[in-house]
């Protein structure tokens, strides 16, 4: 009963925080097609300048791997023959955006290799290059490890290595759709699942190096295939299979 009105209360409070923000852009992929006004492809393998887009993935990703459908974006990983395909989407020089809340409602796909993932990069990459531009990854899930999501963050202090991090077993997330947030602003960076808060990153030295967080961050979605982290095993039998995303929304 404790453990009950604990999350209780903290639901209470994200829903809270967010009625006191006003909600400023939302994707409801509606249509037929991607706006491209709003979001660009990252096509091929990632070569010559980040091949196996730095994580040694196995997939290719085309501007043809996905549906708009009844309100959907889904996103579908596939094997023909010997080449495995998915689609890598950002919103990169179009939207972006520096504190709020941000949240995406989303029904991951199941299978060993699978790496979905829903998260943001420094609008400042191209200058400052990776991690110093940060990286805040309010969704990752791999195939290989059930029930767990994995909440994270990339800095310069870090090296780009995942030591920011919170992982959180949730029986049974790969059944229906799920709400990925975070709460950012000045001072720190809160992830919560389905209104429940799984993970505070508020460090106390704050410079370029350890908190990158204080400029605008665009959006990235994709569903990688094995690579360093969803990898290396593939289980060839799951393909197709489908990343669904419902919704993005941005409160401040």
């Amino acid at each position: 009963m404790k453990k009950f009105f604990s999350l209780l209360f903290i639901s209470a409070f994200c829903f809270g925080q967010k009625s006191n923000k006003k909600l400023v852009w939302e994707e409801n992929f509606n249509g037929t097609q991607l706006n491209e006004s709003v979001w660009n492809y990252e096509l091929g393998n990632g070569c010559p300048n980040l091949c196996g887009w730095g994580n040694n993935e196995a997939q290719i990703y085309t501007n043809t791997n996905h549906t708009l459908k009844n309100g959907f974006l889904i996103i579908e990983a596939k094997k023909e023959g010997s080449v495995y395909s998915s689609t890598r989407i950002t919103t990169k020089d179009k939207k972006q955006f520096q504190y709020g809340r941000i949240e995406t409602r989303a029904q991951l796909p199941v299978g060993t290799g699978l790496w979905p993932a829903f998260w943001m990069l420094g609008a400042n990459i191209s200058n400052v290059g990776w991690p110093k531009c940060g990286e805040i990854d309010i969704l990752e899930y791999v195939g290989k490890v059930p029930d767990m999501v994995f909440t994270s963050l990339h800095t310069q202090e870090s090296h780009g290595n995942t030591i920011n991090t919170k992982k959180t077993k949730i029986t049974n997330i790969e059944e229906g759709f799920h709400l990925y947030a975070i709460e950012w602003d000045k001072d720190k960076i809160t992830f919560f699942i389905d209104d429940v808060l799984v993970y505070n990153f508020q460090p106390t030295v704050k410079n370029e190096n350890t908190w990158p967080y204080d400029q605008p961050f665009y959006f990235i979605i994709n569903l990688a295939i094995g690579g360093n982290f969803g990898g290396p095993a593939i289980d060839n039998s799951i393909f197709p299979q489908d990343f669904i995303i419902d919704y993005i929304k941005v409160y401040q």
